[in-house]
């Protein structure tokens, strides 16, 4: 067998990072983490060791220390970097955006200043859905195309300058390959149930909110706002499983391997919008757990309809989702359960 190309994963113990990890050993990629966990436990660096029976290389430091940038890019022949590590709660980040401007942006450009230095190839950059802020089209299945991006919130916003900055960095780079994805909502959890979403303090996200209300943690569940123009009033998200998501940026790094000087951006979702109530009814059907939930207003940063056109990462990555919404939620409840 080759030897396995070297892929640094920065935040690679966080929610996304720890099953694209898994993703990338079991398809034949040697993952290195980065991460600082300050959003992660140090815990789930066993737990994923556990799901691929072998060591994982781990450095524990911030994407900013340069010192530690240098250490790593000189022991290890890097092949790609896949680049999640940054603030993300929106709530958060409409109440101290300097911090998150400084974290995300600081971050990337750390990681693009060795990128350049150390000759890296190969980039896969963890953009969001956020981006197109309140974008006539999110209703209707927005496109890579659209143009005219607003973001509504400083989280969003430090999404949209990550790619600007990326796209500005490239035109000097012309052997450089570039992914930029921007995904959807993540939920649900390994089926091993070995690691999964781990909100340190109040989650920010759906699924962890419902999961923890169910597990007696939380005392009730606030769906924020029922007075959207939607069909039950609550806001439509594009649920994408969060195995499916890390397997989305494995053939991301595939595709870009085969490349030389691309750089594009692809929508990660299933294309399929569900609404919260819609999610929290589903809940309760698949787990027979009953919810303790009322509706409260609207949250800021909040827009009513969000889905994917995602023809595009279909046809260019050749990749397709496999789970369901409802898997997703079986998942995130064994998850959940597995932590008491």
């Amino acid at each position: 067998m080759s030897e396995r190309k070297k892929i640094l994963v920065t935040g690679g113990a966080g929610y996304i990072g720890s099953h694209t990890v898994v993703e990338l050993y079991n398809s034949g990629f040697e993952p290195i983490i980065l991460d600082d966990f300050r959003n992660s436990e140090e815990f789930i660096i066993d737990r994923i060791q556990k799901i691929i029976n072998n060591e994982v290389i781990l450095y524990k430091g911030a994407c900013q220390d340069a010192d530690l940038l240098q250490m790593i890019f000189e022991a290890h022949e890097i092949s790609g970097v896949i680049h999640f590590a940054a603030y993300k709660a929106v709530g958060e980040s409409v109440k101290d955006p300097l911090m998150y401007y400084e974290n995300n942006i600081g971050s990337l450009l750390s990681i693009l200043r060795c990128l350049e230095v150390y000759k890296v190839k190969n980039f896969v950059f963890s953009s969001s859905c956020s981006v197109y802020g309140d974008h006539p089209k999110l209703g209707n299945g927005i496109t890579e195309e659209a143009s005219d991006l607003k973001p509504q919130s400083p989280y969003a916003n430090t999404k949209l300058i990550g790619e600007q900055i990326i796209t500005d960095w490239k035109v000097n780079q012309p052997d450089t390959n570039v992914c930029l994805l921007r995904y959807f909502n993540p939920v649900g959890a390994h089926e091993s149930a070995r690691i999964g979403e781990l909100p340190l303090g109040v989650p920010n996200n759906l699924l962890p909110f419902i999961t923890q209300t169910a597990a007696g943690i939380r005392e009730e569940l606030t769906i924020f706002g029922n007075d959207y123009n939607t069909e039950d009033g609550t806001c439509i998200r594009d649920y994408i499983h969060v195995v499916d998501l890390a397997k989305a940026h494995v053939k991301s790094l595939e595709w870009l391997l085969a490349k030389n000087g691309v750089i594009d951006v692809f929508n990660v979702g299933t294309g399929k919008g569900s609404s919260v109530l819609e999610i929290v009814t589903k809940f309760e059907e698949l787990t027979k757990v009953s919810l303790n939930w009322s509706f409260g207003p609207r949250r800021t940063g909040d827009v009513p309809v969000v889905f994917a056109d995602n023809k595009k990462v279909k046809e260019y990555l050749k990749w397709t989702p496999e789970y369901t919404v409802d898997n997703a939620i079986v998942h995130a409840w064994e998850w959940q359960k597995s932590l008491e």
